[in-house]
């Protein structure tokens, strides 16, 4: 076999369409040794001889796509001095494009023996571990753009590959749970016809079924377990894994950019798959323990602000290297167009504490590429200090975890809950006003996939994860949840119809609400889990989307359907008007230049007053009217001009008794009735009935209502 010296850039396994340029970052080697392995078991091992700035590199003629390969590093293994290379140990390309088969368990791709952990292993961990693969890098994207819908237009929708497609009855057996399910007609015809702007996919980075999970029966559905930052996760392929997965992905983005979807990947830069010491020995342990994980003051321990064993290094410049090298790679070849970070709190940590002045933001900030795209912060760790939302930088928005609290509670029924959910109802303006940035900066969302679904929001006061094998300690026991009168399944048609109705409630505030809304897949289907709270590790059909089979099902069917209507009803009342999103915070007074000596929001009692300081501070306030002024939109359009839009009332009763409201006088003679969600229908936009200025309103109990006036 030729060996050229290759170049020591890019990183990883780069075709040219005659070879293979191979170059992997370690300091901590002695000597690397490049594996080609065969179909039969075997492997080729080439010594890469050539290294600059600790790149060690080589050329192969001849090496094509779809060969598989992995790196042996001969170093010293020194866990007291944080060192663990291991030549008996076949490691992954961090860089690697794409990645082969799955790990089977067993002591070989463990650098110590189970029976005494201070004893290095030796055993071969090649016939028992995941294999990088080099792959083509070319692929026709005919005319793709992407769809580059601003913020004030986007309405996300979160949802996992599989757990999306793998129950649609439209879609074909073999296409179920894959990349290819998501290009599918039947679901990119389902997210169009629900307004959505945005696919924001849980982890596809591939990721590792953890040995504990894979013991117990179970696996780690949700894909939060990265072990390669390039690679599209090998499992939701449908038609192989030796670069196929690469094709497929890349042809479900061009899929959905034709539908006008953006994709924003859910990403997982925090830590790997390899956890604490007695994790697995499978990439970045083996390649530079010290240069790629936050080590403990005694290095055979790895510092943990994550859950889950170990920690990226932030201050390592190679480790921030591979992470904007990987953004930039799906960025510019896999099309994708954001990136919502998990546990965004911990890369932020180039020491102890969170530092919004870190190296990080400042790569991101000056990245030519990256900084162009959606970038959304889960705003917390589970380290010391780690709850941060609001403290990211202005180019980034945040999930905002104070507007899914607030919501919730209002709903639920909590005192004093109603001058917080104003400010989460208008854009949460004291978190992000004070560094510039606007409405815009707060992703709002009631649930996720990290929590009760919305149907269980409403059904479970708690949680019941006793499927996950851990006796019900895992997840969250504070949900902020109310069952309505009912701990889960029940018949009792009351509790059942103020579910749906609770579920209304949270679905219309979510969308009468300043910033950009995010849906949990299925939420508008009514799924559940049972009470199911962490279903991290349910790969089956307790966390996959139920899909309606039946259009003549009844009770369930009946309530999951109107739910769906509903959805797509206040999803499109949201983007015909905006009001409902704008990109400035509201000034409380008349804005200038509008004509208009109304201010842009006024905040009313129930019985049509103005709010007092002493209505805010009640403890049994849980009732408001708020009047949006469609004529006082204080920016302008994309070309400079006036923006108008009708005016709304939005009246919120959630207490747990009808109220009269009655409509405020001097903001307009004329509204008419478009969302009532003591309705079961909601009452469709335009199909309501007309009120006066005074008129006295009875609305339910823990109900929405809306009125509009023509500008």
């Amino acid at each position: 076999m030729q060996v050229w010296p290759g170049e020591a850039y890019p990183l990883g396994a780069t075709y040219d369409g005659a070879g293979t340029n191979f170059a992997v970052f370690t300091e901590a080697a002695d000597r690397v040794e490049l594996c080609l392995l065969h179909d039969d078991g075997s492997e080729t091992a080439v010594e890469l001889r050539e290294s600059d700035a600790f790149v060690r590199h080589a050329y192969l003629p001849g090496v094509m796509p779809g060969q598989r390969y992995g790196f042996r590093v001969h170093g010293p293994y020194a866990p007291e001095r944080g060192l663990r290379c291991n030549s008996a140990k076949l490691l992954l390309d961090p860089y690697a494009r794409a990645i082969s088969g799955s790990i089977q368990w067993g002591e070989e791709v463990y650098g110590y023996h189970f029976d005494d952990p201070e004893r290095r292993n030796d055993l071969d961990s090649a016939p028992h571990t995941m294999t990088s693969v080099v792959v083509n890098p070319y692929f026709d994207w005919g005319d793709d753009r992407r769809p580059r819908t601003e913020y004030h237009h986007t309405v996300i929708y979160e949802a996992h590959v599989k757990g999306l497609t793998m129950r649609h009855p439209g879609l074909p057996e073999e296409l179920r749970g894959t990349y290819a399910g998501l290009a599918h007609p039947a679901i990119i015809e389902h997210l169009t016809e629900l307004g959505v702007t945005a696919l924001e996919l849980m982890p596809v980075h591939q990721f590792v079924n953890d040995h504990r999970l894979v013991d117990m029966g179970l696996n780690n559905y949700w894909g939060y377990n990265t072990i390669g930052f390039f690679a599209p996760h090998n499992a939701y392929a449908s038609w192989g894994d030796r670069g196929q997965q690469v094709l497929e992905f890349k042809s479900a983005v061009k899929a959905l950019h034709e539908a006008g979807i953006e994709v924003i990947l859910d990403v997982v830069y925090n830590h790997t798959a390899e956890g604490n010491h007695l994790g697995p020995t499978l990439s970045f342990k083996g390649l530079d323990n010290p240069s790629y994980y936050r080590l403990a003051e005694d290095p055979r321990y790895y510092m943990d602000t994550t859950g889950t064993g170990n920690s990226l290094l932030m201050r390592s410049p190679h480790v921030l290297q591979m992470i904007m090298d990987s953004l930039r790679y799906w960025v510019t070849e896999m099309h994708v167009d954001g990136f919502r970070f998990d546990l965004a709190a911990t890369l932020a940590r180039q020491f102890h504490e969170v530092d919004r002045l870190s190296s990080f933001f400042d790569l991101v900030q000056q990245d030519p590429v990256v900084s162009q795209v959606k970038l959304i912060a889960e705003p917390w760790d589970v380290g010391e200090g780690g709850y941060q939302v609001g403290n990211f930088p202005p180019l980034w928005t945040e999930w905002n975890g104070k507007y899914r609290d607030t919501v919730r509670d209002l709903w639920r029924g909590e005192p004093r809950t109603l001058a917080e959910f104003a400010s989460r109802l208008t854009g949460s303006s004291d978190l992000y006003q004070d560094d510039g940035r606007r409405p815009l900066a707060s992703i709002n969302f009631v649930t996720c996939h990290d929590g009760f679904t919305l149907h269980d929001l409403v059904s479970y006061n708690e949680k019941h994860n006793e499927a996950n094998g851990e006796d019900n300690r895992d997840g969250e026991s504070h949900n902020r949840s109310w069952n309505c009168g009912a701990e889960g399944d029940t018949d009792d048609p009351d509790v059942l119809k103020l579910r749906a109705r609770q579920m209304r409630n949270f679905i219309a505030t979510l969308m009468l609400s300043q910033g950009v809304p995010m849906i949990s897949h299925g939420d508008e289907l009514a799924r559940t889990q049972r009470g199911n709270n962490n279903a991290y590790c349910q790969d089956n059909e307790l966390a996959w989307v139920n899909w309606p089979e039946d259009e003549d099902e009844a009770g369930e069917g009946d309530l999951r359907r109107q739910l769906l209507e509903f959805t797509r009803a206040m999803v499109w009342l949201r983007k015909d008007h905006p009001v409902f999103r704008r990109r400035r915070f509201f000034h409380g007074r008349p804005v200038e230049g509008t004509h208009d000596d109304l201010s842009d929001i006024a905040w009313f009692t129930p019985e049509g007053a103005e709010m007092t300081q002493r209505d805010w501070e009640s403890a049994r306030a849980s009732a408001l009217t708020v009047f949006l002024n469609g004529n006082a939109i204080s920016e302008p359009g994309q070309r400079g001009e006036r923006i108008t839009d009708d005016s709304f009332l939005l009246m919120f009763n959630a207490s747990p008794k009808p109220l009269d409201f009655v409509v405020p006088v001097d903001h307009g003679a004329q509204w008419q009735v478009v969302v009532d969600t003591a309705r079961e229908d909601g009452v469709p936009p335009g199909t309501g009935p007309k009120v006066s200025a005074g008129t006295r309103l009875t609305l339910a109990d823990r109900s929405l209502t809306v009125l509009q006036r023509p500008a």
